[in-house]
């Protein structure tokens, strides 16, 4: 790319210089000026020759190429020698500015395909081999030693370290990760060496699906490209058959009208009606949008879903995982007769030998290691608890049916989560509230779809009714509905997608396996990428990799500036245009204006369009 732009502008230069010397020169002979016009055309314009003739021989005629070559050759043909260069240097101008915008845009992305591990160390016949990432399997070990990216999706069984995630997330923050943490491929191993038992091949790794989601965005057009790419076709042909005509019949039914003078005038209708300001432009601006989006970990699928965010009029929310964090956490201890610290000591060593979620999130909250010598006797009672002999005393764990089997005289909590009675020797001895956590984003994003005029704001769980009504309270959210299965939340779907107006959009963000189905029913359907399922993440057509809703309220706003932009180039362009092609048809604006509504709209629509690169989140 580097090289093709530095031979450009060479070309560009060498061809001014002889047309500048072919202006101040004035030979005897004017034959010479003429020749040095002629050579300075062919250096700046022989590509643009050359491709329109192989454009032609493939049935693609009417282009911006076929457009040029035709106004500038015409204008030889009527000796405007000055003319045609300058249209051909101006253009070859334009389309410089136009690769260089081009390349900006792309380098907003850049960061995402750096992501791409060249190679992974495998732990093969007790030595290390440097080798392709596809051909690692499921189980293998593979070392990464820092400043190394980490080429493949898996479990740490050695090392501690940081990991650069900002690639991935668009967050700067470092991660810590040490034994048993899962990593994904594409992050920058900091510091330490690890060892990482890879549980993905690398087609199904996260890095393979960002590039693989990235690289097929321009294959979903929006419909203002379709648009444009209808227009062109259409449009080329007929200011082509309309600068003929133009050219042929004022000097048949005119008195005294030139033929050159109309030529002229024709071929300066030509060279205006290029509708390169549209064709670069408009797709230039989605694509800087898309660039804008995954620089802050948000992955637009195609530009027909960035076009459809501006018009949200509802957004549905699942629960667990999207506005929660979807980890069941400790959350309150309430003792009574006994510090916080031994009600959560004997509930975790009463718990130790039980696989349950509660379990789970009780011995992680005590954080400390189990000596099970002190558990002498443990029995768990099915859908109520469990009972155990901790360090000589007799421990209840579990529900309000365990301490009414046993006739525990206990308080009852109205706390919205899991609560978990303790009692100690047959003696109530607190509760444990164990519930998901609200994200802290969640609030932030609720705000920004409303600052963003989104009309409503839905969630839909599979939680209890007391938790859900909870969370919908705390958020502020305008209705909620609970104890849903897939299907239940299809039909919810359904039902909200006709409350919306026609041009309406409703979006469903979601991260689990059974969102799947209404991820694909609605009109944008948005996956965690952290935490979401391959499902959900499959049927989605954005996906956050930060698990932050917030990030979709950003793309709204992105969305909408890029619409905006879009719409102000479609103006703008078309108005020059339509202006100077009325001047240029009746005689009252030269070629040089004709090149200036070409290559001139073309460079501000492409610096407009750039200006969606600059956004800020709120």
């Amino acid at each position: 790319m580097i090289l093709k732009k530095n031979s450009q502008l060479i070309k560009i230069i060498i061809s001014l210089l002889i047309f500048i010397l072919s202006l101040t020169l004035k030979f005897d002979v004017k034959l010479y000026n003429n020749i040095l016009y002629v050579i300075a055309y062919i250096i700046a314009g022989y590509d643009i020759i050359l491709k329109a003739i192989r454009n032609i021989f493939k049935g693609k005629i009417f282009d911006e190429n076929f457009l040029m070559a035709i106004a500038t050759i015409g204008a030889f043909c009527i000796s405007k020698f000055p003319e045609a260069v300058a249209v051909m240097l101006f253009y070859q101008v334009g389309e410089l500015f136009q690769d260089y915008a081009v390349d900006k845009s792309r380098k907003s992305v850049a960061s995402l395909m750096d992501i791409r591990p060249d190679y992974a160390n495998v732990y093969r016949k007790e030595e290390i081999e440097r080798v392709d990432p596809s051909n690692v399997s499921i189980g293998e070990i593979i070392l990464v030693k820092p400043g190394e990216k980490i080429p493949l999706d898996g479990v740490i069984v050695e090392g501690e370290s940081t990991l650069n995630i900002q690639a991935l997330t668009g967050e700067s923050v470092p991660r810590k990760v040490a034994i048993n943490d899962e990593v994904l491929s594409g992050c920058i191993n900091n510091h330490g060496i690890l060892k990482i038992k890879v549980s993905k091949k690398f087609g199904e790794s996260t890095v393979s699906k960002i590039l693989d989601l990235v690289e097929n965005a321009s294959n979903r057009k929006s419909k203002s490209e379709n648009f444009i790419s209808k227009f062109a076709k259409y449009y080329t042909p007929i200011v082509v058959i309309v600068a003929i005509l133009l050219a042929i019949i004022p000097p048949i039914i005119i008195n005294d009208a030139s033929f050159s003078d109309w030529l002229y005038r024709a071929l300066s209708f030509l060279v205006v009606s290029c509708p390169c300001a549209l064709v670069i432009s408009i797709p230039l601006s989605f694509f800087g949008g898309i660039g804008a989006a995954s620089k802050m970990g948000v992955l637009i699928k195609g530009s027909n879903y960035l076009e459809a965010l501006a018009k949200t009029e509802i957004v549905v929310c699942d629960k667990t995982g999207t506005l929660t964090e979807g980890v069941f956490k400790v959350q309150k201890i309430d003792a009574i007769g006994y510090p916080d610290g031994d009600v959560l000591r004997y509930a975790a060593y009463a718990e130790a030998f039980s696989n349950h979620p509660i379990s789970f999130s009780l011995k992680q909250a005590y954080n400390k290691e189990i000596n099970k010598k002190l558990i002498t006797k443990t029995h768990e009672i099915s859908g109520k608890g469990v009972l155990a002999k901790v360090d000589g005393k007799m421990v209840l764990v579990g529900n309000e049916k365990l301490m009414k089997e046993h006739n525990i005289k206990f308080k009852k909590s109205n706390e919205m989560g899991t609560v978990v009675y303790v009692a100690i020797n047959n003696e109530f001895a607190g509760t444990i509230l164990i519930a998901d956590k609200i994200k802290d984003d969640s609030y932030r994003a609720i705000k920004l779809f409303k600052d963003n005029n989104v009309e409503k704001i839905v969630m839909l769980t599979g939680d209890c009714d007391n938790i859900s009504s909870s969370v919908a309270s705390k958020l502020n959210l305008d209705e909620y509905h609970a104890e849903l299965l897939p299907q239940d939340k299809v039909y919810w779907v359904e039902k909200l997608m006709k409350q919306k107006s026609s041009s309406g959009k409703l979006i469903f963000i979601g991260d689990g396996i059974n969102d799947a189905p209404v991820l694909a029913l609605s009109d944008i359907g948005v996956a965690m990428g952290g935490l979401g399922s391959d499902a959900a993440i499959e049927a989605a057509d954005i996906v956050i990799m930060t698990d932050e809703p917030s990030k979709i309220a950003n793309s709204i706003q992105i969305s909408k500036k890029t619409m905006r932009i879009v719409r102000q180039n479609i103006l703008f362009a078309i108005i020059v245009k339509i202006g100077v092609l009325i001047l240029s048809a009746f005689g009252i604006v030269s070629m040089w204006a004709a090149v200036f509504a070409d290559v001139g709209v073309s460079v501000l629509a492409i610096i407009n369009a750039l200006r969606i690169l600059k956004i800020k989140n709120k």
